[in-house]
């Protein structure tokens, strides 16, 4: 069995996003691997990744770089 990251993504990485649960704080999408986005908060580099599915996003507004 192969694990190599799915093209099934529905959001684009480098989108910036935001939580359902925390829908203030804005998210970058640094990778996407097997149906889980991981994210960034942007502006605070040293924290912690965030990790989601699909369902826990809410819809993008735009990439910014």
């Amino acid at each position: 069995m192969s694990y190599q990251t799915n093209e099934d993504n529905v959001y684009a990485v480098g989108t910036c996003i935001t939580a359902k649960e925390a829908p203030a704080v804005e998210l970058k999408i640094t990778k996407y691997y097997r149906r889980v986005y991981y994210c960034s908060i942007v502006g605070n580099d040293t924290a912690k990744q965030k990790v989601y599915f699909e369902r826990e996003l809410v819809t993008p507004t735009e990439v910014r770089e």
